[in-house]
């Protein structure tokens, strides 16, 4: 084959995957949409319905209803019958689209899809003259972020996390020190600090915004035992305060996170635990090629992780930093007991186990 002939069916084969690409990527938007309406939620509890039907179950305009069921028809998500012209959700596929899926309720996890295109004129300029867009242009990311972890602490925090670390659930039932690092809307902190009411528990971040939504929760539930601090996790000021300390999906954000990662191994008493969850992925790009979500990681992270770290003048370490740079960086923090597990209830994390000597 001569330099200049075309591989018709690798040719054919991109064509379709652009294809589908634009395909999905416009169905990913209504998948969101279907998603806060709670249109999902009310087609898993109908039987076949018709739009009209759906419309009333949900509290929606039927003929915006209509519209969307047809691209969920042609996007074989939801069943059509022409005859009766009534639609139904299968049990199958409400397990990956429903609020009742808990974890597994992946339409939640598109609406990150509209949230970043919100940035998108902002990112193109920053891949002409550099620097980051930073955090504060994300307006919907503390409310995602609280939906899609709080999923997870839900479902799995207290009867599957919090035991990964051997003895924790007995000690702190009987009353420790923990602080969660990069604590967003404090939720994490909060459900802790329901179910160990003997332990203290204290939630550090850089966003008033999300401290105030912690701090609300908390006095709602009457937690007199969960308090929460507005600071920048690189400048956590700590030493031999804590027996534990967590980060959820929070070190790869940072400006510095060996600095953030040098400060959590200072806050820690001797023996104490750092529980750290992000991204399971590899460090090798090359390793990363049969990931079931790694575009979405790597495009997430170039249009959030990576260019709100740069905003700061970071180091843009990125969602994709993977195991190999963690323990790197864990290692050089002074951690020298590393393991690592995972989760059934989470799918997106690698949960690391750390001691410091």
């Amino acid at each position: 084959m001569s330099e200049t002939t075309l591989d018709t069916t690798r040719l054919e084969a991109f064509g379709q995957q652009m294809s589908d690409v634009l395909n999905h990527g416009t169905l990913a938007l209504l998948t969101s949409i279907g998603h806060q309406v709670g249109l999902y939620d009310a087609l898993a509890e109908l039987p076949p319905a018709t739009s009209h039907e759906i419309a009333g179950a949900a509290g929606l305009h039927e003929r915006y209803v209509r519209e969307w069921l047809g691209a969920m028809t042609v996007a074989r998500i939801v069943e059509y019958d022409a005859r009766d012209r009534t639609y139904r959700l299968p049990r199958e596929h409400a397990a990956f689209l429903t609020r009742a899926a808990g974890p597994q309720n992946l339409a939640a996890a598109t609406q990150f899809i509209a949230l970043l295109a919100g940035v998108e004129s902002s990112l193109v300029e920053c891949f002409r003259r550099g620097g980051g867009v930073p955090y504060s242009e994300y307006v919907e990311f503390h409310r995602l972020m609280a939906e899609d972890s709080g999923a997870v602490f839900d479902a799995a925090l207290i009867d599957e996390i919090l035991p990964l670390v051997p003895g924790l659930p007995g000690r702190l039932s009987s009353g420790i020190d923990v602080a969660d690092v990069g604590c967003g809307s404090g939720h994490a902190i909060n459900v802790i600090a329901a179910a160990y009411p003997q332990s203290r528990c204290v939630g550090y971040d850089f966003s008033a915004e999300g401290i105030a939504a912690g701090q609300a929760e908390a006095s709602a539930l009457g937690l007199t035992n969960a308090h929460f601090v507005v600071r920048d996790a690189a400048e956590l000021g700590e030493h031999e305060r804590f027996d534990l300390v967590t980060a959820f999906d929070a070190i790869h954000d940072q400006a510095h996170p060996a600095k953030v990662l040098a400060g959590i191994a200072d806050s820690l008493r001797p023996g104490g635990t750092f529980l750290m969850v992000d991204i399971q992925a590899s460090s090798n790009l090359e390793d990363n090629l049969d990931h079931p979500f790694a575009p979405f990681l790597y495009s997430i992270s170039t249009m959030h992780c990576m260019t709100v770290s740069l905003s700061l003048d970071g180091d843009g370490l990125g969602a994709v930093w993977g195991e190999q740079k963690a323990r790197q960086l864990l290692t050089e923090a002074g951690f020298t007991d590393i393991q690592t597990t995972h989760v059934e209830a989470d799918a997106f994390n690698t949960y690391y186990i750390c001691r410091r000597p």
